[in-house]
């Protein structure tokens, strides 16, 4: 399912839409029509839907279906104008870039990664490192949600997705997290968890790459910048990107066995640093751990 439905949390009007995005709306006198949710697949739409599809070919059959299934209205590219005759919802026409459907689809949702702690690991594998951090967030006292291709989970509830996930399905993810009464979330951020552009409007915490995306400095930060642009995350603001360091290597080394490897925890352990986490929470978290293991 591509759809935010149950989560939508604001009014949102065609007219809303036509003022905000500059769309030509038909018949314009529709513009009081209250739309329930955003749906960019026909088998996701239902009643009070606004059907926006992911595909930018689209005919008249399409529309037909999703009249059939209840949608209230449509949001097309203004290049299928010419394609759809006559339809018996209202229409919206016009060229939504990325960054304003993510914000559309953030601000419906009510913003859910503007009140959550959202950390995300970028990099070909880094599920596993993203599941230990969810542990040691959890260890620390944060009920804590996950997005991965390996398991996405909302606290213990594991979310039924279809991957990669596009970025209808991520706003609703976070924000069934928040409401399930996550305090954080811990993005998996590689191309079997995200489609393009899933992470515009997220609001990322902290940031971090994955051991494996190159050995340089220099090397690191150019994947990290290719990696912003194809899942349209944010590098600036208050985002933090956060690194190894000699005292997160060495918190990594004191709880560990001598033959272990501490990379991947020290890397977590940064990371909880970078969001502000107290050294003697981080220390108390990882004795919990080594308890617990």
């Amino acid at each position: 399912m591509s759809a935010l439905s149950e989560s939508i949390s604001r009014r949102l009007t065609l007219g809303q839409l036509k003022g905000r995005y500059g769309l030509t709306l038909v018949p314009d006198f529709a513009e009081p029509v209250t739309v329930t949710s955003l749906v960019d697949d026909l088998p996701s739409v239902r009643p009070g839907s606004l059907y926006v599809p992911a595909d930018q070919q689209v005919d008249q059959g399409m529309i037909e279906e999703a009249e059939r299934r209840g949608a209230y209205a449509a949001l097309l590219p203004t290049s299928a104008r010419q394609e759809v005759g006559r339809a018996n919802i209202p229409l919206l026409f016009g060229t939504m870039h990325p960054w304003q459907m993510g914000q559309l689809l953030a601000n419906a949702a009510g913003d859910p990664s503007g009140a959550l702690a959202v950390f995300a690991l970028v990099g070909s594998q880094v599920q596993d490192q993203v599941d230990l951090l969810a542990d040691f967030l959890h260890v620390l006292g944060n009920p804590v949600g996950i997005l991965s291709a390996k398991g996405s989970y909302s606290l213990d509830r594991r979310l039924d997705l279809e991957y990669p996930l596009s970025m209808f399905d991520v706003q609703r993810s976070l924000s069934i997290t928040l409401e399930d009464g996550a305090a954080a979330v811990v993005i998996s951020v590689d191309e079997q968890t995200l489609a393009r552009d899933a992470l515009q409007a997220v609001d990322l915490d902290v940031v971090a790459l994955g051991a494996q995306e190159g050995s340089t400095r220099d090397m690191r930060h150019v994947r990290l910048i290719s990696r912003a642009r194809r899942y349209g995350f944010n590098l600036g603001g208050h985002t933090i990107v956060a690194r190894r360091n000699e005292e997160s290597d060495g918190l990594a080394r004191q709880s560990l066995p001598a033959d272990a490897q501490s990379d991947d925890l020290s890397l977590c352990i940064a990371m909880t640093m970078a969001a502000g986490v107290k050294r003697n929470n981080i220390r108390s978290a990882l004795r919990v751990s080594r308890e617990m293991s």
